[in-house]
């Protein structure tokens, strides 16, 4: 093994261009292959920027040659010597027109061989590179991931200091309090029986924030939630998090667009149209089943209650008569894709997640073909036919159910059927999803429920109907959607003491419950809280969307696995009794 004293570095291999011919350069770096061709040697030395060639000939001093034939992939070398042009130039690497004949070489470090080749798109199963995921980030996709995210996190900060907002960094331990996930605890040893949370969001603390007078908050934020894990979902994560005083919605949403527009444009050259369009709840839901709906296609939703209340199917009738609605898609030119066989799949789908059963009409050059069509008559198949927007090659999906199931069920399809279509464009399509409810109701108790945090704002004009019509209270809350992604939500805040008071009744919280919980910030709300509101972009679930990967775990230096382990350390593992004594825990032993 070789130190680099007296060696520095010139610039990174990747960076190098025709222009450096006949400058001396020194670079460091992994081999990523040797070719050995007897009189000639060349060696491929990478590091995060790209690949330079060394090359070595007759000419070379013989021990560097020799040292130069023994290396292996993966040892980590120092190189110094001219720049050359190439003989034979590719096209393939930026680098391609040049190479380096190399007058000193040192091998700083040996490797033994890895377990998966260091290569772009590798075949090899994800657990094996995660357990070695320190050779997984050698891969150039994956650096390349990691370096974009980087620079995602540089514009951001130099957005939001450029618009006034201050960098306040909140505890990672904190008080449990409720926010639509479990907490993790971390147990207390200085106070015996006690638990600090780990933050699912800094929402409290920015808030505070609001109260101490700095006016605009800014911080990239780590956040925890045990939750159960999907692709696009880690029980660590870090979120663009921000707070104003003195706005209303038109503010933050204004100070956002300016962020995406320079984020995009500045990250990765493209262009976003602003205004971002705006999208109400209810009419996310009509028109798309989802409150994230994908606008990259069409295949909006339509409403057959009317046509089919009395059309002769029982289903559909008892459906309308009992207060329900029948909805229905049209897949364009669908008819070859979607046979009988992948229709019963898309059947089982659809059951899979709340529905019933699924209706279906195909329209074929042979005719008209449908799971309901003896029950009906032929004027009223041709009514819903002309409602659906329907030709021949298309193929109908129909759901009936209470509404919300039906909107959200034909939504999943919608989406489904889209990707077996192929008919998703690419593209960035950024939606704001704005006057979200303010109520949800919950069929399983029967009562209604907050559909956001209890310091979310109603709209002004809604206020009255609390007690009246709490279906007809909207929020002063919006979403950021990418894609079919949620990005982002936020809301507008409570701060009027009265009002807080009422949102905590109408939610079943008794005035102690609510001290309990949140006692601090309702004492800070008695010494002049401005207005204020503000949102969490996440950071990876943006990343991720930019470069079209398929996993958070793409864009995570050291992610989880689906089942919240992690394959390199092991973790989460047993601890010694000795640490449990210390913390007052006592593992409790369950049933084989």
């Amino acid at each position: 093994m070789e130190f680099i004293t007296g060696m520095t570095r010139t610039d990174y291999c990747g960076n190098f261009r025709i222009s450096d011919v006949g400058k001396e350069i020194t670079v460091f770096g992994w081999v990523q292959r040797q070719r050995n061709l007897g009189s000639l040697i060349f060696i491929d030395l990478r590091d995060r920027t790209g690949l330079l060639q060394l090359s070595f000939d007759e000419t070379s001093d013989k021990a560097v040659f020799e040292k130069a034939s023994s290396v292996k992939s993966e040892y980590v070398l120092a190189a110094k010597g001219i720049v050359k042009e190439r003989s034979a130039k590719t096209d393939k690497i930026p680098t391609g027109d040049i190479e380096v004949f190399v007058t000193e070489l040192r091998i700083l470090s040996k490797s033994e061989t890895p377990p998966f080749e260091i290569v772009e798109n590798s075949q090899t199963g994800e657990t094996t590179r995660l357990k070695y995921r320190y050779l997984d980030l050698r891969r150039p996709d994956l650096q390349k991931n990691i370096m974009l995210r980087n620079k995602v996190a540089k514009i951001t900060r130099d957005y939001f200091y450029d618009n006034g907002f201050v960098e306040i960094e909140t505890p990672i331990l904190m008080k449990s309090t409720p926010e639509g996930a479990r907490d993790f605890l971390v147990p207390s040893r200085l106070h015996n029986g006690e638990f600090y949370a780990l933050p699912q969001s800094p929402q409290l603390y920015k808030q505070l924030s609001m109260v101490a007078g700095f006016d605009r908050y800014m911080q990239i934020a780590r956040c925890f939630r045990d939750e159960d894990l999907r692709a696009d979902r880690q029980p660590e994560f870090t979120q663009i998090d921000l707070e104003m005083s003195f706005v209303d919605v038109d503010d933050v949403l204004g100070m956002i667009e300016g962020y995406i527009h320079k984020l995009f444009k500045e990250a990765i050259d493209v262009e976003i149209p602003m205004p971002l369009p705006r999208l109400k709840y209810l009419d996310a839901m009509e028109r798309y089943g989802s409150d994230k709906p994908d606008t990259r296609f069409g295949m909006e939703l339509f409403d057959l209650s009317d046509i089919v209340k009395d059309c002769g199917f029982s289903v559909f009738e008892g459906t309308v008569a009992s207060g329900g609605t029948v909805r229905g898609i049209t897949a364009k030119n669908a008819v070859s894709v979607y046979t009988r066989k992948e229709i019963d799949k898309l059947t089982e789908f659809a059951k899979g997640i709340g529905a019933k059963g699924m209706a279906w009409i195909r329209y074929t050059d042979d005719g008209i073909a449908s799971s309901f069509g003896k029950f009906i008559s032929e004027e009223k198949m041709q009514e819903i036919l002309n409602k659906a927007g329907a030709e021949k090659g298309d193929v109908v999906f129909i759901i009936g159910d209470r509404k919300n199931l039906a909107l959200s069920v034909l939504g999943s399809i919608r989406n489904e059927a889209a990707k077996k279509l192929d008919i998703i464009p690419e593209g960035y399509n950024f939606l704001w999803i704005v006057e979200f409810p303010f109520f949800d109701w919950d069929e399983e108790t029967q009562t209604w429920v907050a559909m956001h945090h209890p310091f979310t704002s109603p709209m002004d004009e809604c206020i009255p109907y609390l007690d009246t019509d709490k279906g007809a209270v909207r929020a002063k809350a919006y979403d950021l959607v990418l894609n079919g992604i949620e990005l982002s939500s936020g809301s507008i805040r409570i701060t009027n003491p009265e009002l807080q008071g009422k949102i905590f009744e109408l939610l079943g919280l008794s005035d102690e419950e609510a001290h309990n919980k949140f006692g601090y910030l309702l004492d800070a709300f008695r010494f002049g809280p401005p207005p204020h509101g503000g949102m969490g972009i996440g950071l990876d679930r943006l990343v991720m969307q930019m470069i079209g990967a398929e996993s958070l775990r793409d864009v995570i230096a050291f992610p989880k696995l689906k089942d919240a382990t992690e394959a390199m350390t092991e973790c989460p593992s047993r601890v010694d009794d000795e640490q449990l004594k210390v913390l007052g825990l006592e593992i409790a032993k369950t049933e084989e």
